[in-house]
Parts: structure tokens; C-alpha cells; sequence
């Protein structure tokens, strides 16, 4: 669903009023020296402002929270980070396509909150506060338990899970089946499930084990995690679009 350009530009331009300093009036017959500023809207008109442009800004500007400073300048004004990202948002979304036509950058761009939503509910919090690898891990045992979910079994986990979910064979008791489609006997049925099977044994024994095992690995690259969490994105997907077959 693409963001309505308008409504989100208003909802950060009432932001950056609400939270503008400026220096009170003195009191009527009384001069005050003093530098202290406040912002011009009330603690919660600010909240609850805040609370709409911050999801705003995890669509525009995901990595608002690790790229833009927060130390230093909040002892002035505690919404500053939110004030420049606000700011930095409104440019994205007025002048982004122009941008993009102007320096030939035309590619298409994925977002995470566009993932599944298995993958980026169990990620988000920790994608927010930069622990990359983490998210990534967060996210494949969401995926894990939700096929857990979907076929009935505790007793057996990922790869095993998925092995036994996307055989080719019957389904047997206590062994539901996930097909992506109709069993209809065809090479290509064949195929479909096989590949199902190994991609997510790849995702399991590349992806979510190295990073949930290995103690000291250097923390992945944004660029990175975002494709693993695509990876799990894709197989998410598959498990809950399957028809279950019992």
C-alpha cells in the first residue's frame, strides 16, 4: 500500500509546529532575563503527534533512529532526533521521485514494513535499536512457530519441520502436508515442493543458525539483514499461502 503524500506531510508539519521553540512572553509588569526556551505545543498534543510520526518515519526514513544523532542537542530540545527526521522525511516524500528521475536511480527500493508481516513484527523492534543480526533471528523463529501453528506440530523444528511439511509424499497421521499447489502428479508439482524444501533449509542452516550460534560475529550490514530478512519474507509467505493438505 503506498503512503498517502499529503496526509503524511501534514501530520509532520503539525509535528515540527508543535515542537518549535520559542522564548514565552514575560509575565504582564515583570521583565525576565533568561534564555530558556519551550516548545509552542502543549506535552500531550506533542505525545500524541509523536506517536503518528514515528510510524510515518519508520516507512520514509527506516533507520532514522541509528542514523540521525539523538545525544547533544535533546538537552535543548527533547524532540530534536524527531525533529530532523521529520524534516528529512518531508523532503523524501515532496521531492523522492525527482530525485531518483533526476540522478538515474529508477530501481525499485523494498521496504521492510512491505515484508510479510510474520517477519517484520518479530524484527521491528530490534531493527529499530540496530541489532541487525538479532532481527534476522527474531524473525526466523516467528516463522518457525507460525508453521508449527499452521500444521499442528510442537515436536519437530525448522528444518525437520519444513523437510516434513513440503514432502512430496502423503500426508500421514500427525504429518500434515503444505502444498503450494494442486498434487496433481506433474514434474512441476514435484519440483515446487523440492525447491520449497531446500530454500528453506537454506535460510535455516545459512542464515538462522550461523547468526543464533557463532558468539562474536560482527554485527551484519543494514543491506544485508534486510536480504535475509527477505529470504524469510519469501518463505513466510509460502507457508501461509500453502493449502494444508492432512
Amino acid at each position: 500500500m503506498s503512503i498517502d503524500v499529503e496526509w503524511a506531510r501534514g501530520e509532520l508539519s503539525r509535528f515540527l509546529e508543535l515542537t518549535e521553540l520559542y522564548r514565552p512572553p514575560d509575565p504582564p509588569g515583570m521583565l525576565v532575563f533568561s534564555t530558556r526556551k519551550s516548545n509552542r505545543g502543549k506535552p500531550a498534543d506533542i505525545i500524541s503527534s509523536a506517536h503518528v510520526v514515528e510510524q510515518i518515519l519508520d516507512r520514509v526514513l527506516p533507520d532514522w533512529r541509528t542514523e540521525i544523532p539523538a545525544d547533544g542537542n535533546q538537552r535543548i530540545n527533547r524532540w530534536y532526533q524527531h525533529r530532523e527526521a521529520a524534516q528529512r522525511a518531508d523532503a523524501a516524500l515532496q521531492r523522492d521521485a525527482e530525485i531518483r528521475e533526476r540522478l538515474g536511480d529508477t530501481a525499485p527500493r523494498l521496504s521492510a514494513a512491505s515484508l510479510h508481516p510474520w517477519v517484520w513484527s518479530a524484527a521491528r523492534a530490534l531493527w529499530r535499536d540496530g541489532h541487525f543480526r538479532e532481527a534476522v533471528t527474531a524473525a526466523a523463529r516467528k516463522v518457525n512457530r507460525e508453521t508449527q501453528n499452521k500444521v499442528g506440530r510442537r515436536e519437530v523444528t525448522e528444518t525437520a519441520l519444513f523437510q516434513s511439511v513440503f514432502s512430496k509424499d502423503d500426508p500421514k497421521p500427525g504429518q500434515p502436508r503444505l502444498r503450494l499447489m494442486t498434487d496433481d502428479g506433474s514434474d512441476t508439482f514435484r519440483s515446487v515442493q523440492r525447491g520449497a524444501a531446500a530454500f528453506a533449509e537454506g535460510c535455516y542452516a545459512g542464515i538462522r543458525n550461523p547468526n543464533s550460534h557463532e558468539d562474536g560475529l560482527p554485527e551484519l550490514p543494514q543491506h544485508e539483514a534486510l536480504e535475509q530478512l527477505a529470504a524469510f519474507s519469501v518463505l513466510a509467505r509460502w507457508v501461509d499461502t500453502a493449502a494444508l493438505a492432512t
